[in-house]
């Protein structure tokens, strides 16, 4: 058959009736639209558009335009019944990709996660590193090593085409991929609207576009009137009359496949004399249904072929994948040279089409449908059966396809058992999504058995906690409980997976609730009964950190009840956990006894998990050496038993550590490179706004550091645990008394305090007992200051906890201040200045410090002032605290303790000042004049002065700042 040729644009009198499809009209602007999403990387494109609108066209165009342009295209197709094959669109796209891959040295380790799933491009890719035991550690490892892979490519789009038909697990890994995307690549997705689920979108409501990525949504409309013309003049030439694109346009209210359609029957009709098409075709075009002509044309096709070729697409259409030309033989019941002549007569004329993977199938889903439809039932049920005959031969049988046959064959418990099959082995072979949408076909089903309901609820239950889109994951979670036949202990399951969820990954603390309920459904399954009684342990929000060691006690009882070792090992690290949360000195040794070699990994695990615990805990109680070997060992063990999360954890709270000794270079970037690393651990953004806050107060950017701890803020909120929350609470509160803000500073220290008392957290010190001490005598409030230090003192007897004690020492010695006991305000600030100094935190022993000169001067002990002043002031400096140091230099001359200066200046010429060098580090911190007044304690005036010359020496404009530093830093190290 003659496809009209796309370039066929003279003006001649002979139709060109062959060639290699259509021209591209009308699309003009939504291509401009697309290439230019995808030339900006990292960019998101997305496609939207009915069936048959032009969405593959189009970004087949673009596809060649930036393939011309050097970009590597890959591009994976989502299908509405396939073979359980983990994330299969975009496997299938990367597959094309190994002549682009750079030698295997040149590619990080982590992409060896993608072998397995790669076999033909395993050996040009590192060895698979060793499985991961979770589905979050396996999303992890998958996620990484796919950015590491699609980064080596250098510049390149991914397409993925039907994205309705994507299932979730590939959807969610898309997700991930968004949220953190290689600097040079483009994701394309194409999708119907119509076919997604109500109020849904392509990539679930938890995808956003990121800061920093580009792109675009194009919404594909009808052709027009003039566009259909111009469509069927290429086609036809002189032939496409007026009156006849006007027919053809009416037919097909400008879906460009229905157009197409009829204009591929009129090439086979043929030209007929004169510029004008046959007569009778134009009236049949013109008589027939309108507004759409596609069934109409198509089935019109249809009636021409042979008996052969028109068997060959009545198997196609019932096996409604792509197919290759044995099995359609065998499910038409032709012999092998019958099947093939059919097969070539249905692919000359455009009823079927060759895939790149020598399959074959309809050019669009529309036109399989109506062939589909054309079959009589009896028909069609003859072709299912043979199907499921021929499928059910092959080595594995492809289950999926054989339950679809089932389905329409009407037999319920036929489709419900090779469903049920089929969702068993997509679980098995890592295939999530397939998995899920099966399950969830199950359960909708009516008169399930309870058994079998209780299997697809469970195992439905189990892939949507380990989701990534928590409002999809939730509501599959409830649309499972709100099944009024499912068992008690079914129930228990699902709602502890449901409450799990929505305290871990929305921040919703009524999953707790959700927890408890769980836990009294789950009273025959020890196992998860206690599993549901940990995580009630942990919650110290809402006052049910009182009931801490209750549903402890509760859950040892179910672990006792259960064989299982890791049901007692998750247990003990709780245990662990909530020792060392309450500052229990014997807790240190009972972790030293915990297993460090198993062949249980899931016992290892749950080590990992304890170290970590009592490792970041360590860090709160002031145990800073302690700390950095347990969360070393943590790292280590969570790296050599595949649990990348807990990996996570361990390197963020080291990294944590660093600043707190005082390594500060670079600190901001560390933790984006981390956060990128894994986007979806919300603990690290928190982490990254304390610490970034912290040494933005430090050096003077007091906006800055404010935005950070209110982000913090609202990240702690969302934990089981009060410390984030506490700490971030604390560093608003110094911003604010260094702006003279006192009222406001009490403010937000008055609920703190209250939530630090409910949850008795004394132990762990979050800062917030000596700044909320501050802001209380600075508001005249100095009843509360001495109540919160008693209840302090109170809740630290018998602890162990260095950092709580130092920060006690320091709020004593703030009462103390100024008081008729000079000297014990001495005593109290030079205690803390040596505890923060044992523990090992250089800034917090220079606040101390600072302190304390000034309570000697006050004491009348001049010289001592001065030299822990000064003190303090080499400390602020070697930090690069900017602000501190700043401060600390005014009150030296406040008090008169400032050495005369040496004759002469020295002149620094081209290099800059260390005033310069501070001043051009705020600058580049986004610091105004005024916010660096503030911060040096100097004039507006000065401030002028020291940027105009500093913006001279550097030879850059304000905007190139930090760029220029950066320069600098690079080409000293």
């Amino acid at each position: 058959m003659a496809v009209p040729s796309r370039h066929a644009e003279d003006h001649t009198e002979t139709v060109a009736w062959s060639g290699a499809g259509f021209a591209f009209v009308g699309r003009e602007r939504e291509l401009g639209l697309l290439l230019a999403g995808v030339r900006h990387p990292p960019a998101v494109v997305l496609v939207e558009g009915e069936a048959g609108i032009g969405k593959s066209r189009l970004v087949h165009e673009a596809a060649a335009a930036v393939a011309a342009a050097g970009r590597r295209v890959l591009t994976g197709l989502c299908h509405p019944l396939r073979e359980p094959y983990p994330y299969g669109p975009v496997i299938d796209a990367l597959r094309k990709a190994g002549d682009w891959l750079p030698p295997v040295a040149d590619l990080p380790p982590s992409a060896g996660v993608l072998a397995p799933l790669l076999p033909d491009l395993a050996a040009r890719l590192p060895a698979a590193p060793r499985p991961a035991a979770d589905a979050h550690a396996k999303r992890f490892q998958l996620v990484n090593g796919l950015r590491s892979f699609l980064a080596a490519l250098g510049p390149a789009v991914l397409v993925v085409e039907d994205a309705h038909w994507i299932d979730e697990a590939t959807r969610e890994l898309l997700l991930l991929l968004t949220r953190d995307m290689p600097e040079q690549l483009s994701l394309v997705l194409t999708y119907r609207n119509e076919d997604l689920p109500p109020g849904g979108s392509v990539l679930g409501p938890a995808y956003r576009r990121q800061p920093g990525v580009s792109g675009a949504a194009i919404h594909l409309n009808p052709l027009s009137g003039p566009d259909v013309q111009a469509l069927a003049h290429a086609a036809l030439g002189p032939h496409a009359t007026v009156e006849l694109s006007t027919v053809l346009y009416q037919r097909s209210e400008g879906l460009p496949l229905a157009a197409e359609e009829d204009l591929i029957t009129l090439a086979e009709r043929g030209p007929g004399e004169g510029p004008d098409p046959p007569g009778s075709l134009l009236d049949d075009l013109a008589h027939a249904e309108v507004p759409r002509g596609l069934r109409e044309a198509f089935t019109e096709r249809l009636s021409a072929l042979s008996a052969a070729a028109r068997t060959v697409v009545e198997a196609a259409a019932v096996l409604d994948v792509p197919a290759a030309e044995q099995l359609l033989a065998r499910v038409a019941d032709l012999e092998p040279e019958q099947a093939s002549r059919g097969l070539t007569e249905a692919l000359g004329v455009a009823v079927l089409q060759e895939t790149d993977t020598d399959r074959y199938f309809f050019r669009h889903v529309l036109a399989q449908r109506v062939a589909y439809e054309q079959m009589p039932g009896p028909l069609r049920a003859r072709l299912h059966r043979r199907a499921i005959a021929v499928l059910e031969t092959r080595s594995p049988p492809p289950l999926v396809q054989i339950a679809h046959h089932s389905q329409h064959l009407g037999d319920p418990q036929a489709w419900l058992e090779r469903a049920e099959a089929a969702a068993w082995q997509a679980i098995g072979l890592g295939d999530s999504g397939t998995a899920a949408a099966l399950l969830h076909q199950i359960l909708e089903q009516p008169g399930v058995a309870g058994d079998r309901r209780s299997r697809a609820a469970l195992a439905l239950g189990v892939i949507a906690v380990n989701g990534v889109d928590y409002v999809t994951d939730a509501r599959a979670l409830r649309r499972i409980l709100a099944d009024p036949q499912l068992p008690i202990a079914t129930r228990g399951e699902i709602r502890l997976s449901l409450g799990l969820l929505m305290v871990n990954h929305a921040g919703d603390r009524a999953g707790f609730r959700e927890v408890r309920r769980a836990a009294e459904e789950l009273a025959d399954r020890p196992d998860r009964a206690a599993r549901a009684m940990v995580a009630l342990a942990m919650n110290e929000r809402d006052e049910n950190g009182v009931r801490a060691w209750e549903w402890m006690e509760r859950a040892d009882a179910e672990a006792a009840r259960c064989p299982d070792p890791a049901v007692s090992a998750a247990a003990q690290a709780t245990r662990l956990t909530l020792l060392a949360r309450e500052g229990d000195p014997g807790v240190w040794a009972l972790t030293d006894q915990l297993p460090r070699t198993s062949a249980d990994d899931e016992v290892m695990r749950q080590s990992v998990r304890a170290l970590y615990n009592t490792g970041e805990l360590a860090i709160e109680l002031g145990h800073d050496r302690r700390a950095a070997r347990m969360l070393h060992e943590s790292r280590d063990l969570a790296t050599r038993v595949s649990f990348p999360r807990m990996e996570c954890y361990s390197r963020i709270a080291l990294l944590r550590l660093d600043a707190l000794a005082g390594d500060w270079e670079d600190v901001e970037n560390r933790f984006t490179g981390l956060c990128s690393e894994y986007p979806d651990i919300a603990m690290a953004k928190t982490d990254e706004a304390l610490t970034v806050g912290q040494v933005a107060a430090a050096r003077g950017l007091r906006a800055r550091a404010a935005e950070l701890f209110t982000a913090a803020a609202a990240y702690g909120e969302m934990e089981s645990q009060v410390t984030a929350g506490l700490r971030a609470a604390a560093g608003l509160i110094a911003v604010r008394l260094a702006a003279d803000a006192e009222q406001d500073a009490w403010a937000i220290a008055e609920p703190a305090v209250a939530t630090l008392r409910r949850a008795g957290a004394w132990a762990r010190g979050s800062g917030l007992v000596p700044a909320a001490v501050e802001a209380a005598l600075a508001c005249g409030y100095r009843d509360a200051a001495e109540r919160l230090v008693a209840d302090a003192e109170d809740g630290l007897r018998d602890r162990d906890a260095p950092a709580a004690t130092a920060e006690l020492c320091l709020a004593r010695g703030l009462l103390k201040r100024g008081s008729d006991d000079a000297a014990a305000a001495v005593r109290d600030f030079e205690s803390a200045r040596q505890q923060w100094s044992d523990i090992g935190r250089p800034y917090e022993s220079a606040q101390a410090c600072e302190r304390l000169g000034v309570a000697l001067s006050a004491s009348g002990d001049g010289e001592a002032a001065g030299v822990r002043l000064t003190e303090a002031l080499a400390a602020y400096d070697r930090l690069g605290a900017a602000h501190d140091a700043a401060r600390c230099r005014h009150t030296l001359r406040d008090l008169g303790l400032v050495k005369a200066a040496g004759r002469g200046r020295r002149g620094y010429g081209d290099e800059l000042s260390p005033r310069e060098r501070q001043v051009a580090e705020l600058v580049a911190g986004g610091a105004t004049n005024h916010d660096i007044a503030e911060a040096l304690f100097l004039s507006p005036r000065t401030v002028e002065q020291h940027v105009a010359r500093m913006l001279r020496k550097l030879g850059t404009t304000r905007a190139g700042v930090a760029s220029v530093l950066r320069g600098r830093e690079r080409q000293r190290g």
